[in-house]
């Protein structure tokens, strides 16, 4: 198998050969493919090279299909990680890389407020005082289960705007991920984010594969909303702004 070396090492090494095996486990039940690790070295991850072409609108179908079955492998509560990793894991590109908080908890709002927002919150210059009191209302709905469902802890990739989609043949294959239990409607809002190729498809073959919950359309900037913090924290520009505008819908 052809391979390519991606220069990151050490722990942060390790916590992404930990996300790609965990979710590649799903791949036996139905699950979209993932990136092969062949080996963590001195110098780096040995990755499989995958050869990209361009993505039709079967194989987007395809892979909404496997994504749906790749979340229903589960997670062992909200917040938690890959088995056996221990200590937060990572987010972001690896030259600005933050910590991604690990947990469990018995709901993904409390998770999602405790855990993916308040952190980043507090890591974004430029909020005003009120910016950080809305953000702070919609923290305290979401850990009191305003947005919570009778869903189970989804294994989620955890990072899949498009970017992180590689389109081979006629099948999808998963790259880059920061893996948790969390909630479906996150990984399908992050495809929604930079416009993933083909997108209604691939919502075509996740719903009917696992129907999603009556209303998900309304809650995708909601979901989101982890990510445009992220980006907020590493780069700044607009992604603040895009943030309060998001959590005001919410509170």
């Amino acid at each position: 198998m052809e391979f390519f070396t991606k220069r990151t090492t050490g722990r942060p090494a390790d916590w992404e050969k930990a996300g790609l095996d965990w979710l590649a486990d799903a791949e036996e039940n139905g699950g979209v493919r993932i990136c092969r690790v062949l080996g963590v070295e001195e110098d780096g991850l040995r990755l499989e090279m995958v050869r990209e072409s361009s993505p039709s609108k079967a194989s987007a179908r395809a892979f909404g299909q496997g994504l749906a079955m790749m979340h229903d492998a589960g997670a062992p509560a909200w917040g938690a990680g890959p088995p056996g990793w221990e200590g937060d894991g990572y987010q972001g590109p690896a030259t600005q890389q933050l910590p991604l908080p690990l947990g469990e908890f018995n709901g993904w709002g409390e998770m999602f407020a405790r855990l993916r927002i308040e952190p980043l919150v507090r890591e974004t210059a430029g909020f005003s005082g009120e910016d950080r009191k809305l953000f702070g209302r919609l923290c305290e709905r979401l850990a009191g289960g305003v947005f919570d469902d009778d869903d189970s802890p989804c294994r989620l990739h955890g990072d899949l705007w498009a970017g992180n989609v590689l389109w081979s043949g006629d099948e999808a294959v998963l790259i880059d991920p920061t893996p948790y239990g969390g909630h479906r409607e996150d990984d399908l809002a992050a495809l929604d984010m930079f416009g993933a190729p083909h997108l209604g498809e691939i919502i075509k073959g996740y719903d009917e594969t696992r129907p999603l919950e009556a209303g998900w359309q309304e809650r995708v900037d909601l979901h989101q909303l982890h990510l445009i913090l992220l980006h907020a924290a590493l780069f700044g520009g607009g992604y603040g702004r895009r943030a309060v505008e998001a959590a005001r819908r919410y509170v």
